[in-house]
This record gives structure tokens, sequence and C-alpha cells, in this order.
């Protein structure tokens, strides 16, 4: 029902009733997923962060912050945790609202296993992908930083599709110079090509002289 990968990921359940909690953290557990239950939605935020893969399991109603209020609450502080409502009090405008605010999967109780343990693990499987393009991305800022000034002034030029005599006009520089800087580019950068440069410029953000 999972790969080997997501036996490290945790599953947050968030309800008010401790009967559910109990009952939703043994199924987690069965199968071999942490679990980590809160009997409020500030409990939850009072958690500190794990880095583990991970999903979050809401309750719509809730002593003090609603499901709704967490999840906003949740998105206003920048956090990428997967949501899964479960709920035994939902309707379809409220279904709809979740939805649109990104929520994964909205279950009613009472729910199929099948159902709820396919939600949970799209849930967790988002999250890696979302921890892995971070990751990678946080590696490309890496890189970029340790290019000099110059270096990176050479790459705008470079990645808007300018040969190295038209870069050292530009510049005001010597042909040889920007071969030598280009190739320090190339390397620090791990592009295997110029195509590869752009795309990661394009991942970092970065526009080319010549596209403003």
């Amino acid at each position: 029902m999972k790969d080997s990968d997501a036996i490290a990921a945790i599953v947050a359940i968030v309800d008010d009733d401790p009967s559910v909690r109990t009952g939703l953290e043994r199924l987690i557990r069965s199968l071999g997923w942490k679990a980590e239950t809160f009997a409020s939605a500030q409990e939850f935020l009072d958690r500190p962060r794990t880095e583990a893969p991970s999903c979050l399991l809401l309750d719509l109603q809730l002593p003090g912050l609603s499901g709704l209020d967490l999840q906003k609450r949740i998105a206003d502080a920048g956090l990428e945790i997967p949501i899964v409502f479960l709920t035994g009090h939902g309707n379809i405008p409220i279904s709809v609202k979740a939805m649109k605010a990104g929520a994964v999967e909205f279950l009613t109780k009472p729910v199929e296993e099948e159902d709820l343990l396919r939600a949970i693990q799209e849930a967790i499987e988002r999250d890696r992908r979302t921890r892995e393009e971070n990751a990678d991305k946080q590696e490309l800022q890496r890189r970029y930083e340790s290019l000099t000034t110059r270096e990176k002034e050479i790459m705008r030029q470079v990645i808007s599709g300018l040969l190295n005599k038209q870069i050292a006009g530009e510049l005001k520089i010597t042909e040889d110079t920007v071969k030598f800087h280009r190739g320090h580019i190339m390397r620090k950068m791990q592009a295997d090509s110029l195509a590869d440069l752009v795309r990661m410029a394009e991942n970092l953000g970065i526009r080319s002289p010549r596209r403003g």
C-alpha cells in the first residue's frame, strides 16, 4: 500500500475525540507510519517542526481554532504540510473551500479504510516531492552563491544566448577572460550544457539582461 521510504513518514492527527485519535493512531502505526496525536489545533501549532515527510489528518470542528482556521494558519506561516480533512460535520461548501485552499482530500466519517489510507499515501508522497524539490533548489542556490560577482554577471549574459565575443564586447573585457569565467561557471553550477545552465537560471528566477 506504500513504498518502503514511507515507513519514516509521520501522520499528525488533530481531533478532539480521544477515541477517534486512538483508533486512527493504531491504524496508522499498524501500517508502519509514525503517528502523532493532538486534541486541538493549537497543540499542533505548538509542536516542533519535523524534517520527516508528513501529512496532517484534520478534523473540522475543534475547540478553539477550527480545522479551516488551522489550515489558514499553516498557509499563512508558509508551512507546506499536506492536509487530509476527516470530519463528521462536512458539507459541500465547506469541502469546496478546504480543497480550494489546498487540501489533498476531504473525507467524512465514517470513512472507508481504503479511502483514508489512499488519501494519506497521496498526502505523504506530495510532501516528499515538495521536500525533494526544495532541497534541490537550496543546493542550486548554494552553487549560485559560490560564483563571484563577475561570474554571476557573465552567467546572465551567457543565458541570454550571447557568444563569448559578444559578451566580451558588452562587458568590455577580453574574449579569453569570458572563456575563463564561463568554464568556472559551468563547473561551479555543475551544468553539462548551455541548456542545462538556462534551466538552472530559470529555477533560480535569474533573468537575462535581454529579458528585463
